[in-house]
Formats: C-alpha cells, structure tokens, sequence
C-alpha cells in the first residue's frame, strides 16, 4: 500500500491550495484518513481526520480556513485550505487506516509529505 501525496507550492498569505492524497495497492478498505503537519523546528502534529463514513474534524488552528475530504470510490483525501497564512508552512502529510486484502487487521499508513510555503 502506497500513499502519495500532491497539491503544495508558494502560495501568499491569504490564498488557498488544495492537498490530494491517493492510496493505491492491494486495499480492501480505508478506515480514517488524516492529516498532519510539520513546520520546521516543530513536531508533526494533527490536523483534520474524516472516517470512513465522511464524519469530519479540523483542529482549532484551522477551523473554519480548511476541509477535509474524500472520495471513496478513488481512495483519495483532500485538504482544501483557504485563507492561508505563514503559521501553516509546513510539510503536510496523509496517512490512513487501511486493511489490505486478504489479511487480518488494520494498519496505518503514511504519505511521503508535500511541502507548503505561505509568504507574507
């Protein structure tokens, strides 16, 4: 099972980009799909999760500037994030919850980053 992850660049503040993450391999199912940020200097940390089910949550930081999405049928997640500011520099990464076909349990997987650069 492979992530790859797509959509960064230079945006100036106040723009918008939108992520892609599109997992491909042996997938019998996604459960959720998240995610993350690492600004330099800083440790990863969460951003916006959807289930399965399409169920959504951003944290704070973003809440109301970005969305989550998805798009079962093709394994992909989407992070759509308007009105960018210099806070949100960081590499961006998927990840997701995956049970691959003909095995037991679930495991997660990670996308490789993709880099996002707000300039002020």
């Amino acid at each position: 099972v492979q992530l790859q992850a797509s959509g960064g660049g230079l945006v100036q503040a106040g723009g918008s980009l939108r992520l892609s993450c599109v997992a491909s391999g042996s997938i019998s199912s996604i459960n959720d799909m998240r995610w993350y940020r690492q600004a330099p200097g800083n440790e990863r940390e969460p951003v916006a999760t959807i289930t399965s089910g399409g169920s959504a949550g951003v944290t704070n930081s973003v809440k109301g500037r970005f969305t989550i999405s998805r798009d079962n049928a093709k394994n992909t997640v989407y992070l759509q994030m308007n009105r960018l500011n210099s806070e949100d520099t960081a590499v961006y990464y998927c990840n997701a919850d995956v049970r691959r076909r003909g095995q037991v349990g679930v495991f997660t997987y990670w996308g490789q980053g993709t880099l996002v650069t707000v300039s002020s």
